[in-house]
């Protein structure tokens, strides 16, 4: 198997153990006096790699409750890595919104065609709620629709990879302050697209809602500066 000849400097020995016992998820881990035993570290050691470990959404460590293995997913790494890439330059998002599209336009066909009949009422209901915040008295921005419309998009895909990505990305569209941009000319292009993709989607007809996904997303570079 693959993961057999992975280097064994390639990640720590507390890591590889937690790889190899599933059933960490459902009975959690041995203390950290034993684990330091079974794995030849030290204690102070074993908690720096608990640490990292938590800080990648590997493990959950909850007081009386002890640790437990959580399921994999690459989100939390990413996070990390983007808001400190965020934090050392915010123009570091221009460049990570478009390995985004990238990302977006390399998998629709595969995601769409995924969908179920669920989904394209779900996408339906989440173009609704956008409308009525858009038109409502006050004005809301339908931020919330707007990423989990997307999310729902490639929600099929079975790729843990290309969803931590996108994932990600919404959070750093949030950290950077564009959820709660107001301008809005720009707000009802953006969502013209979206329900011409969506209606495009549910008709079958994913040329023309990719046409509409690839307008929407060029239209993020051109949007007014407030």
């Amino acid at each position: 198997m693959l993961r057999e000849r992975i280097s064994p400097n390639s990640i720590s020995k507390f890591l590889r153990y937690l790889a190899s016992h599933k059933q960490a998820e459902s009975e959690g881990l041995p203390s950290l006096t034993d684990l330091s035993s079974e794995l030849g570290i030290s204690v102070a050691a074993l908690r720096e790699q608990l640490q990292v470990a938590r800080a990648l959404g590997l493990v959950e460590v909850r007081p009386r409750k002890g640790t437990r293995r959580l399921p994999y997913t690459f989100t939390p790494a990413v996070r990390q890595s983007l808001g400190y890439a965020l934090a050392l330059d915010d123009e570091h998002f221009q460049s990570y919104s478009d390995l985004r599209a990238h990302l977006e336009s390399a998998y629709f066909y595969e995601a769409v065609k995924k969908l179920t009949g669920a989904d394209h009422q779900a996408m339906k209901a989440l173009l609704t709620q956008a409308w009525e915040k858009l038109r409502g008295n006050p004005i809301q921005i339908p931020h919330d629709e707007h990423r989990e419309l997307h999310l729902l998009i490639y929600r099929r895909l079975d790729n843990i990879f290309v969803t931590g990505l996108l994932e990600a990305y919404w959070e750093a569209y949030e950290a950077i302050g564009l959820n709660v941009f107001t301008d809005y000319e720009y707000l009802t292009k953006v969502w013209q697209y979206h329900t011409d993709m969506v209606e495009a989607i549910y008709d079958g007809n994913y040329e023309a809602g990719y046409q509409a996904l690839m307008e929407h997303t060029d239209l993020i570079y051109h949007r007014p500066v407030s």
